[in-house]
């Protein structure tokens, strides 16, 4: 198993249900396994994968079910997503698990003093860093600030134009003030970016 997948149960809050979050972002060697490719070429396979869109974390998610006999979570049928919130498959975490597996029970806009705790603009040297480095929350999660945003299932405005997707964690070129457990950030989902990537979450 690549230490990306190794999964840790986040216990129930208010309005998020109990659920298994990945402990790291998904890398790029676990991505090359499953897919048979890696988008970003180059480069250690301990890195958190970026470039890939958000259809294509759906993809992952499923293929990543089949190889472990699991049932998929995502119907894809005429450029639609639908989520089939009672199989045992992997999938994107929601807006809302996120952030409660990122804040792990604190309350301020950081689980730590961010440099120990992230990758960001002012310690990163500019580039992507191998995952699961820093120091984790309070749960076991590493890299949920700083180091490569992660793509989330939710619409950033269901009331607008264009679907575009949530973004949440900051990343290796963002300031001190965009890694916060807050912090919003939206992209189409057909767009790449070299500081996006994605961890897979489960039902409990």
């Amino acid at each position: 198993m690549d230490t990306s997948e190794r999964m840790i149960a986040v216990p129930a809050s208010a309005g998020v249900r109990s659920f298994r979050l990945a402990a790291l972002p998904v890398t790029r060697g676990l991505y090359a396994e499953i897919i048979g490719r890696c988008p970003a070429a180059g480069g250690d396979d301990r890195l958190p994968v970026t470039d890939v869109t958000w259809w294509d974390t759906v993809l992952f998610c499923n293929a990543l079910s089949a190889r472990d006999g699991l049932t998929s979570v995502y119907r894809v049928e005429a450029g639609r997503v639908t989520w089939d919130r009672h199989a045992d498959g992997y999938r994107l975490p929601s807006e809302a698990e996120w952030e409660h597996a990122c804040r792990a029970g604190s309350s301020g806009p950081h689980y730590g003093p961010l440099d120990e705790v992230a990758w960001f603009r002012d310690n990163s040297g500019d580039r992507l860093r191998v995952a699961g480095v820093k120091v984790p929350n309070a749960w076991g999660f590493h890299d949920m600030l700083g180091n490569a945003w992660d793509w989330c299932w939710d619409v950033y405005d269901p009331k607008a134009i264009g679907g575009y997707r949530v973004l949440r964690g900051g990343g290796w070129f963002d300031e001190r003030w965009s890694c916060r457990a807050s912090v919003r950030r939206r992209s189409h989902p057909s767009l790449t970016l070299d500081d996006v990537g994605f961890r897979v979450a489960r039902n409990a």
